[in-house]
Parts: C-alpha cells; structure tokens; sequence
C-alpha cells in the first residue's frame, strides 16, 4: 500500500466527466509523475488531493487517513505541501521575509505580516529561515524583493517555503512552466537532491518530457479523466496506448 492510495475516484462538471474511476498508489519516498495532453483531468486530481475539490465518487487516503471534506490548511497539517503553477510568493515582501512566512504561520494557518518584520528574539526561527535560503542558492538574495526575482529564483523560494512546514508528500503542478532550460535544468537538479536529502514523497503534474524522464521513477498517464498506462519511464516512452493519447496514432494491441 502506498503513501497515497486514490480508488474510484470520480469528478463531473455539469455534462463533463473530469475524472473517472481514477486509481492510483502512490509509493512512499518515490517521485511519481502524472502526465496527459491537456484536459486529461490532471489539475482536477491535484485540486482533489489538495482539498480545492471534493469528488463525486472514490475516497483518498494519505497514510491511512481520508482527505475528503478536510479544509487545504487541515490536508497541509497532515503533510501534504503544494508548489502551484504559478509561484505564489508575496511580490511586496522580501525573499528573508517571504521565507519567515511558514516559519511564523500561527496553528490555525495564519499569520501577521508586521510579526515578520518584527523579529527580535526569534534568533531559532530566523536560523531555520536562513539555512533553508542557503540550501536553496537564495542567501545572497534575501534583502531583494521578490517581484524582481527570476521565474527559476520564484520556483525556488515556494519550494523553499514548502519544505520548511517539513512535508511528507509534496505535489508539483507544472514546476519548470514558462522557465528558459538553464532554469529547467537547475530545478530538475535541485528536486533530485531534495528527494535524495529528505525523508519525501514527490508527486508532479509536468508536461516537460524531458523534467518527467529526469525525475520518475514511476508514471501514470491519464487520458479523458482516465489512467491508461502506469509503468516505469523506460516503458512509458513507446507504449501505443500513450502514442494513441499525445499523437492521435491508432493503439497496437
């Protein structure tokens, strides 16, 4: 049984069926990549797993617990952290003050933006602030602000922001989207050294073939709101039910 277990899920807007009957294991301390052309039903998956949607049908278990009908906040407390397509920092503040963010995040998910400012006496949490920056290549950036920073430079400071609530399972929605490769690469290799550092589960949404056959070790491919193929990479590449879906060529039984 895996970290995540996803069983007959279901999801319907209207005449749409988004999802249906999704199965899906997610092992843990494993990257698993959920792909598909657009519409497949990926980013209604993630919205599910993160609390955004409740399914029609199925139930998810993250480690034994059900996820359903449990707020985003209470489904971040169990350890589930999501990095967003589009980075979500705080433009107006600083990279050290975006970064104290979670650091100071009350028990209840919220926090006050003059505490970040007003720091004495927090010398553990400011540590904790600093060390993660170092370990993302963002020190010598934490007086910028972060509206100035390089898409690359964003991506890493939510990902910074996220491994500081010290996740079990962290979900990536197209985290190398609008990146020049350089960056690309630069992400690829920092995810890699975050799943070698850390005790984490990756699951990653990427229509990058490149960032997903750097990363998986697993992958799904859905279709139409339907899993057609999970194997590994290796066998991912040449499968015909996965020619059929991205290139429109008949499937070869």
């Amino acid at each position: 049984m895996g970290i995540l277990e996803i069983k007959n899920v279901g999801k319907r807007f209207g005449g749409l069926q988004a999802l249906g009957d999704v199965n899906l294991s997610i092992a843990e301390n494993s990257v698993h990549a959920i792909i598909g052309p657009n519409g497949a039903g990926k980013s209604t998956l993630l919205n599910v797993l993160v609390g955004k949607l409740i399914p029609d049908t199925g139930s998810v278990m993250f480690d034994g617990q059900s996820v359903l009908g449990r707020t985003p906040y209470e489904i971040n407390q169990m350890g589930i952290s999501r990095v967003f397509q589009t980075p979500e920092i705080f433009g107006n503040l600083t990279v050290i003050e975006n970064m104290l963010i979670p650091c100071f995040a009350k028990r209840d998910g919220s926090f006050e933006l003059n505490a970040i400012t007003s720091i004495a006496g927090q010398k553990d949490i400011i540590e904790k602030a600093e060390h993660m920056l170092e370990s993302m290549n963002l020190a010598n950036k934490r007086h910028m602000h972060s509206a100035s920073m390089s898409r690359g430079d964003k991506r890493r400071l939510e990902i910074a922001m996220c491994l500081a609530q010290e996740p079990r399972l962290l979900l990536l929605d197209e985290p190398t989207a609008g990146m020049a490769r350089a960056d690309t690469n630069n992400t690829i290799d920092l995810l890699k050294r975050i799943k070698d550092e850390r005790d984490i589960t990756i699951a990653i949404i990427e229509h990058d073939m490149h960032v997903v056959f750097s990363l998986a070790e697993r992958i799904t491919v859905l279709a139409q709101g339907t899993p057609l193929v999970e194997d590994v990479p290796q066998n991912i590449k040449g499968h015909p039910k996965v020619r059929e879906a991205y290139l429109g060529e008949t499937a070869v039984a």
